[in-house]
C-alpha cells in the first residue's frame, strides 16, 4: 500500500485530495493545524487507512516531529496555506513572515525532514495559486508565497530527480464551502462556464502524483477555468 502525506488536508482542497488518495487505495497521513477540522475528519469506508497529526507546518520543529513518525512517503501533497490581504503600511513584519512560513517555507521543511522517506518513483505536488501570476491590490505576502512555490517546485524537481518528480498546481477560483450559493454571473465569467470545485484540483493532483504522468516534472499547472487567459478591460 502506498503512503501519501497531505499538509492542510483536513479541509477544502487538501481534504478533497486526501479523499481522492484514499479512494485510490492509499494510506493517507494528514497534517493540519486546525484542531476542529482534524477532529471532524473521518473516512467512513476504511478508518484504518487515515492517520491524523496536529501539526503547524510553518514551525520547523513541529514538522520534524510529525515526519519522525512516518515510515515512507510515496506521495507528498503540500497544500497548507493561509492568507491575509492588507496594505503594505498595515501588514506587520510578523504577519508577512508567518504567511511565507506556512505557505512556502513549510514545503522546504517537509522535504528537508522527509527527503529520506521518499521512495523510488515518488512524486510531490505543491499547491500554488493563480496569484503567483496575477494580482489584486494588497496581495504582496500571498502572491510572493505562491510565486515562491512555483520557483521552489522546479528547483526541487532538479534536486530530487530522477528518484522523485515534483510539480505544482495553481488553482483559480475554487469554491470550498458554498458552491450552491454562487450566482450565474460568477459562473459565466469563466471561459469554461463555471467556478472551480475542490474535486477539479483533486483530479489534477492525482494525475500528477500517479504513474500516468511519469514524463512530467518541474511544471506548474494552472487550473482556473481559463480565467488567466481572459483579457478584461474596464470601459
Amino acid at each position: 500500500m502506498k503512503t501519501a502525506v497531505v499538509t492542510g488536508g483536513a479541509h477544502g482542497i487538501g481534504k478533497a485530495i486526501a479523499w481522492k488518495l484514499l479512494a485510490n487505495g492509499c494510506h493517507v497521513i494528514v497534517l493540519d493545524a486546525n484542531e476542529r477540522y482534524l477532529s471532524e475528519l473521518e473516512y467512513p469506508e476504511d478508518k484504518s487507512r487515515l492517520t491524523k497529526h496536529l501539526c503547524d507546518v510553518g514551525i520547523p520543529e513541529e514538522v520534524k516531529k510529525a515526519v519522525s513518525s512516518i515510515q515512507q512517503i510515496n506521495y507528498l501533497v503540500n497544500d497548507a496555506g493561509i492568507s491575509q490581504f492588507q496594505s503594505i503600511d498595515d501588514m506587520s513584519i510578523e504577519t508577512w513572515n508567518r504567511i511565507l512560513a506556512v505557505n512556502l517555507s513549510s514545503i522546504f521543511y517537509m522535504v528537508k525532514y522527509g527527503k529520506h522517506l521518499l521512495t523510488e518513483g515518488s512524486s510531490i505536488v505543491n499547491i500554488a495559486s493563480t496569484r503567483a501570476l496575477m494580482s489584486e491590490p494588497h496581495g504582496e505576502a500571498y502572491g510572493a508565497s505562491k510565486g515562491g512555490i512555483v520557483a521552489l517546485t522546479h528547483a526541487l524537481s532538479i534536486s530530487l530527480g530522477p528518484k522523485t518528480r515534483v510539480n505544482c498546481i495553481s488553482p483559480g477560483w475554487v469554491e470550498v464551502n458554498h458552491y450552491e450559493t454562487l450566482s450565474q454571473s460568477d459562473h459565466a465569467q469563466h471561459p469554461c462556464g463555471r467556478v472551480g470545485k475542490v474535486e477539479d484540483i483533486a483530479e489534477t493532483a492525482w494525475f500528477l502524483l500517479s504513474d500516468q504522468s511519469q514524463f512530467i516534472t518541474g511544471q506548474n499547472f494552472v487550473v482556473d477555468g481559463g480565467m488567466t487567459k481572459k483579457m478584461i478591460y474596464v470601459e
